[in-house]
């Protein structure tokens, strides 16, 4: 029996050998493709705002002024900032859908489907990047840098993100990334995420490496310090920075009506809303947070909770605007539709769970050492007339984003690596 015990600790041992060597590889990997990147340099002549600028007088010089439609029509520049575990890759499949329709230029990524993230954001880490270059849509991940971001898009750019309560989002952040987070594997017990909130300092380092999906990620992907205090007066202070900058900030508690607030910002229509589920974990990958410890993640993830309830109180300020009838009346047609969508394009009604996806386009990219996160399966005998809308719909982010024609040399090693070599 010793000897069994042996063999296992062995293999145990060697796995982990490996991935940290591979870790590192892939670090270098990350950093090499940020360094061969072009410093662009920081001048006011080399931003889209600037052109845009230059054309819009010469315009009024040549032709004069011209009378507004007051008539609504739909905006196409668009920066949605896509934070983690908040509902936003279902939003961005909305994104990718509607630029693809309207053959609107995106601004992507190279070799990934994030801007190198977690670093800062920066125009040259955009593909094809040169300086004055506009774009209609900036929508992948990143850490946030307003002056940055703002040199790619014409002034008229909405800004849009989505948040989630601080708690179930650290909840969800914990499941995903704990395999890609040393400061965890030396957390004993079953239950990982409680041992954890019951003492978070014995654990956590805030150099550590991939620490920042620890603790107040959201305030991390805002391109803020993630370690701040709660009571710190900074936290309100980059609060209101934010709000200086985002025209909408949707809810993933009440997606619904974020969509509808969404549409009417836009000036979309309800077919440009229409969404399935992505990115969602099967429930029994879930935990059950106790009162005492949601009561712990609230604490620990203070600066996150001042911001979710700072838009929260604008979002429902924003909803009583529109009208809560009227707001009631357009989530039912939402769900109608949507139901109709469902009915007309997946196989057995719902998402099922990885293993049963039988069309590797519809498989989502999987967390470190598991398949919790669901997919869908398409039926077979479709109407034609709904195929192609059906296929996107139901897309993943990085199946979709190779099909806009992104490189994703380094995510696609990554993903082998992840689920070939490291999975235990």
């Amino acid at each position: 029996m010793s000897g069994i015990k042996g063999k296992k600790c062995t293999l145990v041992t060697r796995r982990l050998i490996l991935w940290v060597l591979l870790t590192n590889i892939m670090l270098v990997l990350y950093c090499w493709t940020n360094q061969t990147k072009v410093n662009i340099r920081d001048s006011k002549e080399d931003t889209c705002p600037l052109r845009m600028a230059k054309l819009l007088k010469r315009n009024v010089t040549s032709h004069g002024t011209k009378s507004k439609s007051k008539k609504c029509s739909p905006k196409v520049n668009i920066m949605f900032m896509k934070t983690h575990k908040t509902a936003s890759s279902t939003v961005l499949n909305i994104l990718f859908r509607f630029g693809e329709k309207h053959k609107l230029k995106f601004a992507f990524p190279d070799g990934r489907n994030d801007f190198f993230y977690p670093s800062p954001f920066l125009c040259s880490q955009v593909k094809d990047y040169t300086p004055g270059d506009c774009f209609n849509i900036v929508c992948n991940h990143m850490r946030f840098d307003h002056q940055e971001v703002a040199k790619l898009l014409p002034p008229d750019a909405l800004y849009i993100t989505i948040l989630r309560d601080p708690m179930d989002l650290f909840e969800s952040s914990f499941h995903y990334y704990h395999r890609a987070v040393p400061l965890t594997w030396r957390i004993n017990g079953q239950n990982k995420l409680a041992e954890f909130l019951n003492s978070p300092q014995t654990y956590y380092s805030p150099d550590a490496f991939n620490s920042f999906y620890l603790r107040n990620l959201l305030f991390f992907d805002f391109g803020f310090d993630n370690n701040v205090e709660a009571d710190d007066r900074c936290v309100m202070r980059n609060i209101r920075n934010l709000s200086s900058h985002f025209d909408l900030v949707l809810l993933a508690e009440y997606f619904e009506e974020s969509l509808i607030l969404l549409k009417d910002k836009l000036c979309w229509t309800m077919e440009d809303i229409l969404f399935f589920k992505l990115n969602t974990r099967k429930s029994s990958s879930v935990s059950r947070l106790t009162p005492e410890l949601r009561a712990k993640a609230l604490r620990w993830n203070g600066a996150d909770w001042k911001l979710y309830l700072h838009f929260n109180a604008t979002f429902w300020a924003r909803v009583e605007v529109y009208g809560k009838e009227r707001m009631r009346q357009e989530v039912k047609e939402l769900r109608r539709r949507n139901a109709e969508m469902k009915a007309t394009c997946i196989e057995e009604g719902g998402a099922v769970e990885a293993q049963k996806i039988q069309d590797r386009r519809f498989l989502p990219w999987q967390p470190v050492g598991e398949a919790s996160i669901l997919g869908y399966n398409m039926k077979k005998n479709i109407d034609p007339n709904f195929r192609t809308v059906c296929e996107k719909m139901l897309t993943p982010e990085i199946q979709y984003l190779s099909d806009l024609g992104v490189s994703l040399w380094l995510t696609r090693l990554w993903g082998w690596l992840k689920d070939a070599v490291l999975t235990i």
